[in-house]
């Protein structure tokens, strides 16, 4: 189960890798459902807020799964993430995961020009080339490494551009990009690796649709933006 938890959230922000969160000027927030089997489940939702050279990104994901009526499966998780002028320097989040407490403290340290984090499952430095797992974001396809934003871990990636394609996104016909992230680390067994599916509209910037397969099918998928 732990596994699968790690799937769910891991995915990823850019780091001091420039952000260019001016692409996103004057987005006020995204809102996706979480599915599973095609049913929803939950949502994760993500609210922006602008103070001149300031950029913060406020992030709330809660959902539940249940079988026979029992609860199998539970996240409720609070993030917050700081940019300023296009580069991260702050991240914190707090997650109960199946009534499990987890956390994530980053700040950028001036003097090694590297991230220091505090997570509960790592806690060390990390090079700028890093990213945290969101859906927000499309330099999620630029970079080669991820930090969990529910423990702090680092975990390395590939991706793969698989072609342009139209899709079907609430009755709305979208123009998107594919593309497929992989871990990549080979000393990772195979139940803690992970393969999403990541459908992205070049034209506004936003990631359309999140795919993956374990222990079910799973689907992040747009609901509204402004």
């Amino acid at each position: 189960m732990k596994h699968l938890i790690f799937l769910l959230i891991i995915v990823m922000f850019p780091s001091k890798v420039t952000a260019h969160t001016s692409h996103y000027e004057g987005l006020k927030k995204i809102e996706m459902d979480v599915l599973r089997n095609n049913e929803v489940v939950g949502s994760t939702n993500y609210y922006f807020e602008y103070d001149e050279d300031l950029f913060v990104v406020k992030n709330y994901t809660n959902f539940k799964v249940e079988l026979f009526g029992i609860t199998i499966l539970s996240i409720l998780s609070e993030s917050i993430e700081k940019y300023k002028d296009d580069k991260l320097f702050f991240f914190k989040s707090n997650t109960f995961q199946n009534d499990k407490e987890k956390f994530v403290n980053l700040e950028y340290n001036k003097s090694k020009n590297n991230f220091t984090i505090d997570g509960s499952s790592y806690k060390g430095e990390a090079s700028l080339d890093c990213i945290i797992g969101n859906w927000w974001n499309h330099k999620i396809f630029k970079v080669e490494k991820q930090i969990s934003p529910l423990s702090g871990s680092i975990k390395r990636q590939s991706v793969t551009f698989l072609g342009t394609e139209k899709i079907f996104i609430n009755g709305k016909e979208y123009h998107s990009k594919h593309f497929r992230i992989k871990s990549d680390d080979e000393n990772l067994s195979n139940d803690k690796r992970f393969e999403f599916d990541v459908w992205y509209n070049p034209e506004n910037n936003l990631i359309l649709k999140v795919t993956y397969n374990k222990m079910g099918n799973w689907e992040y998928r747009l609901r509204s933006f402004e």
